[in-house]
């Protein structure tokens, strides 16, 4: 099994409501040589508004983004998901994708009517290469340079952490070069820390940590925050009912061993203290996980291996300890409620069988038996995505009431505030605030013209919505 390193340009940070505009990726061999690559590129969503900072940082203009002869965001994504796909199984890397870029290509895949799952699905592994540099800063310093910034502390910045380490990177936050960035420091580290890859590529894989964390005796727990790592061990102590890939596990201390043992409100105190003594991971985002046995003494808290396996084993035999603290655990989980918006609700459940083979139909379909196929799906957002779709590619087609309808939905994401995404008017702000702080001088020609496409939108909706959303 080989890798895909890849990365993506976006309008925006927010997941659901921006999209993706620039795709990349490179596949590799197990030695991480160069097989193939792959790019593509989207025109503008009508009802996507692009944040200025996205705009300076990735040096994409508001003309280019609305070039007529740029693939519909819909386009993009039927090819994207192709090659993909033609390059499964892989193990799909990227630098702090598993956050951003991972969620950034599910929301994308829903929302054009594919499965979410692609890359953890068909055979497929995932991990990410900011986990594993800053692994390797913690663990075996001599194999990266990381540069400090300028308060001093070190800095995993993509851009700063490849020239560095005289990673060839001339155009950061192109979707190609950093890519290419990625891969080049995934090659600092396997051409220096045998070891510390082969962990990289075993937790890549969901089966494998999930074997890991449910069998062994207690292990380290990486975690970063700030830039910085943290080493915690814990044991293993149960699952989460309705979240099948997540994992609890408890930081192995006599403290909380102490409280689960006296009555309900000690525990409570105990698991609201922060960090919480329970932490929650997930078998299918590459944790970054070490044996006792392979645990550097700064990882092991000032405990030997024999203490914490004795102690791990203690509370991983007394299972009515462990369902306790589960449960009390998961009595303080506040209740999320569902989103009103579509956009956000990628991950509230799979479509049936049956909504699936309508979802392959649909994109072969066209006209009619387009709006039949989206008309029939059982799954409330997939009507709502697909007639979305067809609203896009041929809007005519759609009887004149359900036009209406996303008429003043698609416009409403333009302009009220409660609809979800960035609106023209805050795009505006954010727009004059750049080009009047003078931060960003060097795009002002960038920011000015996307200045003046705003105030024409902001023009057309007005109108737009004073003659036909009334």
């Amino acid at each position: 099994m080989g890798f895909v390193f890849f990365d993506t340009e976006t309008t925006g940070l927010k997941l659901g409501f921006d999209q993706i505009v620039h795709f990349a990726a490179i596949r590799t061999d197990n030695e991480l040589n160069e097989v193939e690559r792959f790019e593509a590129r989207s025109r503008l969503l009508p009802h996507v508004v692009p944040h200025p900072t996205a705009l300076k940082t990735n040096g994409i203009s508001i003309g280019r983004l609305t070039d007529s002869s740029l693939p519909s965001h819909y386009a993009m994504m039927r090819a994207v998901r192709q090659k993909l796909l033609e390059w499964s199984p892989s193990i799909f890397v990227g630098y702090n994708s598993i956050r951003f870029d991972e969620e950034m290509l599910r929301h994308a895949l829903f929302q054009t009517l594919h499965s979410a799952y692609l890359t953890s699905n068909h055979g497929n592994c995932r991990a990410d290469v900011l986990s594993l540099v800053m692994a390797a800063a913690a663990v075996t310093p001599a194999c990266l340079t990381v540069p400090i910034g300028a308060e001093g502390r070190a800095t995993f910045r993509l851009d700063q952490l490849a020239v560095a380490n005289q990673v060839a990177h001339p155009m950061a936050h192109d979707a190609m070069a950093d890519a290419e960035a990625t891969l080049g420091l995934s090659r600092c580290v396997y051409e220096r820390s045998s070891e510390l890859w082969q962990r990289f590529v075993r937790f890549s894989k969901k089966a494998t940590v999930a074997d890991f964390v449910g069998s062994d005796d207690g292990f380290i727990l990486t975690e970063f925050f700030g830039n910085e790592a943290y080493h915690t061990p814990v044991v293993y102590i149960g699952t989460v009912p309705d979240q099948p890939n997540a994992r609890l596990c408890l930081t192995i201390d006599d403290a909380i061993v102490g409280a689960a043992a006296s009555d309900d409100e000690q525990l409570r105190l105990e698991l609201s203290r922060k960090p919480c003594p329970v932490r929650r991971l997930r078998v299918n985002a590459a944790p970054t996980l070490t044996a006792l046995y392979d645990a550097s003494k700064s990882m092991l808290g000032g405990a030997t291996i024999e203490q914490l396996e004795a102690q791990a084993r203690r509370i991983k035999n007394d299972t009515d300890l462990c369902a306790r603290i589960v449960s009390a655990y998961l009595a303080t989980r506040e209740p999320w409620p569902p989103s009103r918006h579509v956009e956000e609700r990628t991950h509230d459940g799979f479509p049936g069988p049956q909504d699936e083979g309508r979802m392959a139909a649909f994109h072969g379909a066209s006209g009619r038996v387009a709006l039949e196929l989206v008309s029939a799906f059982e799954d409330e957002r997939l009507r709502a995505l697909g007639l979305r779709l067809i609203y896009f590619h041929a809007r005519l087609s759609l009887p004149e009431n359900i036009r209406r309808d996303l008429d003043r939905t698609l416009t409403d994401r333009l302009v009220e505030t409660d609809a979800g995404g960035l609106t023209l008017h805050e795009a505006l702000a954010e727009t004059d605030k750049l080009l009047s702080d003078g931060a960003a001088a060097d795009h002002e020609d960038l920011l000015t013209e996307y200045r003046a496409y705003l105030l024409e939108r902001i023009a057309r909706v007005t109108e737009f919505r004073a003659k036909h959303c009334t």
